[in-house]
């Protein structure tokens, strides 16, 4: 049971915004496999390397999830412990998601996105790159760093939809 078509309606704005952004980084992981082929055959085949190509998947793989996340929670893939959600009416599981949504995630994208703020800030102030010889330059890292200003960004956006969308469930609608 997917997030919006578990109601029975079209996605909303939010919705669409993680259904785009998950298959986006879900191709992602198709460039991310063709790069370390490239890394490897470099490597293995003609002894020779890049640090900046090895980081940049280091990266991506990092992307992938944190921007992943939004779309994992609008299609009701993440982690849940449904012992007792998977045997309550529809109106409890509303229930249980609006105290979700509300206790746990949106309090934890506040959090994440305060902690973030001074790191990805600082990482922009400093022009910061790569520590490694051949590393990623100025501005990959700063632009890297941002998504973890992205990722809460986008799962609390995701969680206001799934909450809407749960008080409206709540009330019978």
């Amino acid at each position: 049971m997917n997030g919006s078509a578990a109601q029975g309606d079209a996605p909303n704005v939010l919705d669409r915004i993680s259904i785009v952004a998950g298959k986006l980084v879900a191709w992602l992981t198709l460039f991310m496999v063709v790069v370390t082929f490239v890394v490897v055959v470099m490597r293995y085949v003609f002894d020779a390397g890049a640090v900046w190509l090895q980081e940049s998947v280091i990266w991506m793989h990092a992307v992938v999830f944190m921007i992943g996340a939004a779309y994992t929670l609008q299609q009701e893939q993440h982690v849940r412990v449904d012992i007792f959600y998977r045997n309550m009416s529809p109106r409890r599981r509303a229930l249980v998601d609006v105290l979700g949504v509300l206790v746990f995630l949106l309090p934890v994208c506040a959090f994440l996105a305060f902690k973030a703020w001074d790191f990805v800030t600082i990482s922009w102030q400093l022009h910061e790159s790569s520590r490694e010889p051949g590393g990623l330059p100025y501005p990959f890292i700063p632009l890297l760093k941002s998504v973890l200003l992205l990722m809460p960004l986008a799962l609390g956006l995701q969680g206001v939809s799934m909450l809407a969308r749960s008080i409206k469930a709540a009330r019978g609608r």
